[in-house]
């Protein structure tokens, strides 16, 4: 693709995460998306069949992006805990920095259009095998995957939320409180 035609389909794409983030899916037609982007009705188009393809597309730029921050600074060897708390923290982290990333996936994950249930699939997996050998060694709670993540996942969310809804400053401290209570919730 030229340069001119990225541009524009960047431009589509951005203007598709502000306005699902302001106003929901439903609430951004393609014209208004088209309109934000400053290219014509058509152009979008051109570069997705439909409006269903550009949030696919748009979800799996916006996944990519969390999955590398969420597994950033995570080395293999070390511990459980440790691992668990970084990715955890910089989950968080991204969310906070990234509002509208947050809400567009949050809508995204929960959403029909996440048909295989796709969500974050790197750091899912990743998250998924630690939080599984933690449990089969014992140093979280035995209890179903499932909860396990709503423990884990749901202040994170929670505090994102609140950020991203209503504006909330987070600083370190509150960050740092929060992720110490999601191991506190999952140890044993």
């Amino acid at each position: 693709m030229s340069t001119k035609k990225e541009q524009k389909r960047q431009a589509l794409l951005q203007a598709a995460l502000e306005l699902f983030a302001e106003n929901g899916f439903n609430g951004a037609s393609t014209a208004l998306i088209a309109k934000r982007a400053g290219v014509a009705s058509g152009t979008l188009f051109f570069h997705f069949r439909n409006k269903e393809e550009l949030i696919h597309c748009l979800f799996a730029e916006v996944r990519e992006k969390i999955d590398l921050e969420v597994l950033k600074d995570v080395p293999a060897d070390l511990p459980i805990r440790e691992r668990l708390s970084r990715m955890l923290s910089n989950l968080l982290r991204y969310f906070l920095t990234h509002p509208a990333q947050f809400k567009f996936a949050e809508q995204y994950h929960f959403s029909p259009l996440n048909k295989q249930g796709q969500g974050f699939r790197e750091e899912n997996q990743t998250f998924h095998a630690l939080l599984l050998q933690a449990r089969e060694q014992q140093i979280i709670k035995d209890i179903p995957l499932l909860c396990l993540e709503a423990v884990a996942f749901g202040p994170i969310s929670s505090l994102a939320k609140e950020h991203a809804n209503r504006g909330t400053p987070v600083d370190d401290e509150m960050v740092r409180v929060t992720i110490a209570s999601c191991w506190d919730a999952l140890k044993r």
